[in-house]
């Protein structure tokens, strides 16, 4: 059996779905916070368990009987988060889990000035540490943040964010598939696995292929570090993802790898891709 972990979130959701394509209902299960919120999977013959990183117990009874274990990192900012994938892994090991799988993001080192980074670097050298032969899927950054990040461009026709650098936007649904094309065993990848889409742009780019889609100037400003933090509407945030600008300046994100158009036989979807949803909406 495969169990999935958060999978009423967007990414490992997705995930689930395109398992469900592949495989019978009856070789997956989901370990999830909230059992309700999971009941789209549970009628069409999907085990549902609850289980929570902080909860071993539920834990334990949501992955009896894995084969494979797919764990998705804690979104909760203020837990400590290393604690609780160390948990999971362990735990996933003590069931029996012959693969232990964790989405992490591409990049993952201690240094980093992306806080996150260390986060899954941590979560690698435990996984490492587990015994048990495992993959950590180094997704590219989610281009769905760009709706954020960029700002209110399309009624402004400004993206003001602080200098950047190139990164590899990826589309979250596409490593969404590619985790279940892993998963269901049409490639065998272990340790870090890197999930990117083909081009890296930065924010003048990204700035040009708006302006090529709308038909109208969009103008890239960049804007003071502090300055940029201090008028967000959540500084905390806002400083937390200061840190993302502060290491793509220097390449962090800037690699782009074919192993995403490998898996799905087809080229991920762009940034462009994106900005012509959003323009057409």
């Amino acid at each position: 059996m495969i169990v999935i972990t958060g999978a009423t979130g967007a990414l490992n959701g997705g995930t689930v779905e395109h398992l469900l394509d592949r495989l019978p209902a009856g070789e997956i299960g989901v370990s999830v916070r909230d059992p309700d919120k999971a009941r789209h999977f549970a009628d069409r013959g999907v085990r549902v368990r609850q289980g929570s990183y902080d909860d071993p117990t539920s834990l334990r009874h949501s992955f009896e009987d894995a084969d494979q274990v797919l764990l998705v990192s804690s979104s909760d900012m203020h837990a400590d988060q290393p604690t609780l994938h160390r948990r999971a892994i362990e735990i996933a090991a003590e069931a029996g889990a012959s693969r232990i799988l964790y989405t992490g993001h591409q990049n993952a080192r201690a240094d980093s000035a992306f806080f996150p980074a260390g986060v899954h670097a941590a979560a690698e050298a435990d996984l490492a540490a587990s015994g048990v032969a495992w993959t950590s899927l180094r997704n590219g950054f989610y281009a769905h943040s760009l709706d954020w990040l960029l700002g209110p461009w399309q009624a402004t026709g400004v993206i003001a964010a602080p200098a950047d650098g190139p990164v590899s936007w990826t589309d979250r649904a596409d490593q969404a598939e590619a985790a279940a094309v892993i998963l269901a065993g049409a490639h065998g990848h272990d340790g870090p696995v890197t999930l990117t889409a083909s081009t890296a742009p930065t924010f003048a780019e990204i700035a040009a292929v708006a302006t090529t889609i709308t038909g109208r100037q969009v103008e890239r400003v960049v804007a003071d570090d502090e300055e940029w933090v201090a008028q967000a509407p959540e500084p905390q945030m806002a400083r937390m993802l200061l840190g993302m600008f502060l290491a793509a300046r220097v390449g962090d994100f800037a690699q782009v790898d074919p192993t995403l158009a490998t898996l799905l036989g087809r080229e991920p979807r762009t940034v462009a891709d994106l900005l012509a949803d959003r323009a057409a909406a």
